[in-house]
C-alpha cells in the first residue's frame, strides 16, 4: 500500500490535472495527455473528500425535505469524484498496465466502501423516504417523478432499509467483491497477454495477405521480428480460425483462448469465482431475495430468472436443431477433404466458410477485402445524418490517451448545435479491454445549464501492418456498428437530470439500440457506398450485397447456441443459491444437461467471463442481449413495414421515443410509443430462419 505524507498530498492535490476543471470548448474535455498513474489515488481521495462533505450538508439541513434540497442535491453533488472517476475507469479499461493495476488493487475495496456511504446513510435515506412521500409529487414533472422513484429503488437495493449490522455486512461483502473483480480481470489480461507465436513461413498456409502482415506486425511489437504473433484477442484468434488451413495450429491458438483464467496457476480464476458466487448468494440473503440472479433481474424488463431462462430455452431448441444441420454440411466437406475426426470448436469457423461458398457462393475472404474499416466508420458516419441528423467532423487539439485514438465532434445538422465528442479507439493492444464497450466520458443534462455529451467506442480489432487499412469480418464489423449504438444512445439523450440520461436505462434495455444500430450495416445503402474494395476502391458489387442477403440466415445456428451456452450456464450458476460450486465441474454438467453440442464450445468460459465476474455489470444478466435482440429485430420490421431502413416518420419515433429520453419513462412504455405495441419473439426468429413454432410466436415483451 502506497502512503503519502500531509504535504506531499497537499502538492498532489494541487497540481494534479484529474481534479481541474476540464479545458476547452463546450465544456471541456479530459486531460488525457497530462494525466499521470500517480495522480489517480489522491485524486479520487480528494474526489470523495468532497462528496462526502456534499452529502453531510444534505443531510444536515434544517429544511423540511423536498424535491430540491435533498434528490436533485444529491443529483448534484459529486462532480468533481466523477470526473475523476472516468478517467481512472477510461484507464481501466484502455491503458491497463502493470503501475496502474497496483493502484487498481488499491483502490477497488476503497472505492466500494466509498459507494456503499450514501445509500447505507439512515437520515439520508429519511429525507429521500419523505421527498418519495411528499404532497407536492402531482406538481413534479414527469421526469422529476421518475427521477426521486430511481433514487429511492437504488437506495432499497443497495441495502438502506436494512438494520445496521446488515448495512455493515453488506459493506464489508461489496469490497470484498471489489477485490475480487480487479483479481478477476487482471489475471484474464496476463493470459491475454499469450500470443501464439508462429513460423511466417510455414505455419500460415490459407491465411490472406493482410492478415499475415498483421500477423508479422504483432510479433514484431513484441520484439519477435521474423515471426508471426496470433494475439490472444477474439479478433485475431476469431479470423485465425476462419481461415488458417493448419488444424493443429486451429486447436493450439482455441485452447490459449479458451482456457484464459484456467490454467491452474497464479492466474487461475476459479477459486475467485466460487468466493464470488458464495459472497453473491449471501447478499441476496441479506435483501431478502432467494438467489442473486433474483435480486439482479427484479430492477430489469425481464423482472424474474425464471422468465430469462424461458425465453433463452424457447431459442435453444431451434437453434440446436440447427447446429445439427450446419455440422453435417460441415463434415462432408471435412472427410472430402480428408479429416477422420468430427467437427471441434476449432473447425466450425473453418468449415462453415466453406460451406457458406459451395452453398451461397460467397465467402469471408471475398467479403472482407471491402471491410475497411475507415470507410465502414464513414458508413456509420452517414447512417446516423440519416437517422439522427447528426454530422461527425474531425475534432482538432482534443487530447488523447494513446495514439491510436481519434475524436470527432459531434453536430446537429439542421442547426450546427453542438452535441457532443466521440472518441474511437479501434485497436488491441496489451492492457486493454479484450472486446467492444462503449463509455461515457460525460453525460448529457440540463438541469444545471446545458451539459453535452462525450462519450468513447473501444474495440479489439487486429491492428493492420503500417501503410495497410485494416480489414475487418462481419462480425467485427457488427460489432462495430453495435458499440456505435450504444454511442447514438449517449449522444442522442435530450433529458434535464444526469441519473436519467443516455444508456443509464434498466439493464435489459440498454442493449437494445445497440443490437438495433447492427441491422443498418447489411442494409444496400451502406454497403453500396462505403463497403470499397482496399485496393481497386469499387464498391461491393450488387450481386455479392445480395449473395450476403441471400446467406443472411447462415450459421445462425452457431452463433445462436454459441451465445446461449454462456448466458445458460452463468444464469443457472447464480440460480444455486449459496450451495458450493466447483465452475470448471459445474460448466462441464451443465452443458451435459443441456445437451450443448460439443462442436460449437462456448463464446465465454466460466474463468474468463468479464462480463459476469470482472464486475456486478451483466452478473446473472448476459440473457440481455438475447432480449434486446428480440427488440431489435422487431423493431427493425417497424423500417421494413414501412418506408425501409432509412424511413423518416419511423426514425423520428425512435429518436423521440428510445434514444432521446433515456430512463426518464419506463422502457415499456417507450417501446410501445415507438412500436405502437409490445415486442414479440416472430420477428427475431424470422431474422435468423428458425421455424416459427407456437411458443415463439406467442412470446411477448409484455411486463409479467
Amino acid at each position: 500500500m502506497t502512503f503519502y505524507g500531509i504535504p506531499t498530498v497537499v502538492a498532489l492535490v494541487m497540481s494534479n490535472p484529474l481534479l481541474e476543471p476540464w479545458s476547452g470548448p463546450h465544456g471541456g474535455v479530459p486531460p488525457f495527455d497530462r494525466v499521470k498513474v500517480e495522480q489517480f489515488q489522491p485524486a479520487l481521495e480528494e474526489g470523495m473528500t468532497r462528496y462526502r462533505q456534499q452529502v453531510a450538508a444534505i443531510v444536515a439541513s434544517k429544511e423540511a425535505p423536498t424535491l430540491e434540497n435533498t434528490v436533485v442535491a444529491l443529483e448534484d453533488a459529486g462532480r468533481a469524484f466523477t470526473q475523476v472517476h472516468e478517467v481512472y475507469n477510461a484507464w481501466s479499461s484502455v491503458m491497463n498496465t502493470p503501475d496502474f493495476q497496483a493502484v487498481e488493487r488499491e483502490m477497488a475495496p476503497r472505492l466500494a466502501a466509498f459507494w456503499d456511504e450514501a445509500p447505507q446513510n439512515p437520515v439520508l435515506f429519511q429525507r429521500i423516504q419523505a421527498v418519495q412521500a411528499s404532497p407536492e409529487a402531482s406538481k413534479w414533472t414527469p421526469e422529476q417523478r421518475r427521477l426521486v422513484w430511481v433514487t429511492y429503488q437504488g437506495f432499497v437495493r443497495s441495502g438502506a432499509l436494512l438494520e445496521e449490522a446488515g448495512r455493515k455486512r453488506l459493506a464489508e461483502t461489496n469490497q470484498r467483491l471489489a477485490t475480487l473483480y480487479t483479481t478477476f480481470a487482471q489475471n484474464v489480461l496476463a493470459d491475454e497477454a499469450r500470443s501464439v507465436l508462429l513460423d511466417c513461413e510455414a505455419d500460415l498456409g490459407g491465411l490472406p495477405e493482410s492478415m499475415r502482415r498483421a500477423l508479422a506486425t504483432e510479433a514484431a511489437s513484441q520484439g519477435k521480428q521474423g515471426r508471426c504473433a496470433v494475439a490472444n484477442t477474439r479478433s485475431a484468434v476469431a479470423d485465425f480460425l476462419t481461415y488458417s488451413d493448419r488444424r493443429e495450429l486451429r486447436e493450439k491458438v482455441w485452447r490459449s483462448y479458451d482456457s484464459r483464467g484456467d490454467h491452474g496457476d497464479a492466474h487461475d480464476n476459479n477459486r475467485i469465482i466460487t468466493e464470488i458466487l458464495a459472497l453473491r448468494a449471501e447478499e441476496a440473503r441479506l435483501l431478502g431475495y432467494p438467489t442473486h440472479a433474483h435480486r439482479k433481474l427484479e430492477p430489469t424488463m425481464v423482472k424474474t430468472p425464471e422468465r430469462a431462462m424461458r425465453l433463452m430455452e424457447q431459442m435453444w431448441k431451434p437453434a440446436v436443431a440447427r447446429v445439427r444441420e450446419e455440422v453435417a454440411a460441415m463434415r462432408k466437406l471435412a472427410r472430402r477433404a480428408g479429416q477422420k475426426e468430427d467437427i471441434a470448436p476449432w473447425d466450425y469457423r473453418y468449415y462453415a466458410e466453406k460451406v457458406r461458398k459451395a452453398k451461397y457462393d460467397v465467402d469471408d475472404s471475398e467479403v472482407k477485402p471491402y471491410m475497411q474499416l475507415e470507410k465502414l466508420r464513414e458508413g456509420m458516419f452517414w447512417m446516423a445524418g440519416e437517422l439522427f441528423g447528426f454530422d461527425f467532423l474531425p475534432a482538432k487539439d482534443v487530447p488523447v490517451y494513446h495514439p491510436d485514438v481519434r475524436v470527432f465532434e459531434v453536430k446537429e445538422r439542421a442547426s450546427g448545435r453542438h452535441v457532443g465528442y466521440w472518441y474511437f479507439d479501434p485497436y488491441a493492444r496489451p492492457g486493454k479491454y479484450n472486446g467492444g464497450q462503449t463509455d461515457p466520458y460525460r453525460i448529457q443534462e440540463r438541469f444545471r445549464g446545458e451539459v453535452t455529451a462525450l462519450v468513447t467506442n473501444n474495440t479489439p480489432f487486429v491492428k493492420p501492418a503500417p501503410g495497410v487499412p485494416a480489414l475487418l469480418g462481419w462480425r467485427d464489423a457488427q460489432t462495430l456498428f453495435h458499440e456505435f449504438g450504444h454511442a447514438l444512445h449517449v449522444l442522442g439523450s435530450n433529458v434535464a437530470y444526469p441519473s436519467l440520461s443516455g444508456g443509464r436505462v434498466v439493464t435489459d434495455y440498454a442493449e437494445f439500440p445497440s443490437k438495433l444500430m447492427e441491422h443498418w450495416l447489411g442494409t444496400p445503402e451502406v454497403l453500396g457506398r462505403f463497403a470499397l474494395h482496399h485496393q481497386t476502391g469499387r464498391p461491393m458489387p450488387a450481386a455479392l450485397v445480395a449473395k450476403l442477403q441471400r446467406a443472411a440466415t447462415f450459421n445462425q445456428g452457431f452463433y445462436t447456441v454459441d451465445f446461449l451456452t454462456s448466458a445458460l450456464v452463468e444464469m443457472k450458476l447464480h440460480l444455486e443459491g449459496d450451495k458450493p460450486v466447483d465452475p470448471d465441474a459445474f460448466e462441464r454438467e451443465a452443458l451435459q444437461r443441456l445437451g450443448a453440442p460439443e462442436a460449437v464450445g462456448l463464446r465465454f468460459r466460466m474463468p474468463h467471463f468479464g462480463h459476469v465476474f470482472a464486475s456486478n455489470a451483466y452478473s446473472a444478466g448476459y440473457y440481455r442481449y438475447l432480449w434486446a435482440d428480440m427488440l431489435a429485430a422487431d423493431a427493425f420490421e417497424a423500417f421494413t413495414e414501412a418506408g425501409g431502413p432509412y424511413d423518416a416518420k419511423v426514425a423520428a419515433r425512435l429518436r423521440a421515443n428510445v434514444f432521446s429520453v433515456g430512463n426518464t419513462v419506463d422502457p415499456f412504455e417507450g417501446y410501445r410509443a415507438f412500436r405502437g405495441r409490445d415486442a414479440g419473439l416472430g420477428a427475431l426468429m424470422r431474422e435468423r430462419g428458425f421455424p416459427l413454432g407456437a411458443a415463439a410466436v406467442g412470446a411477448k415483451s409484455t411486463p409479467p
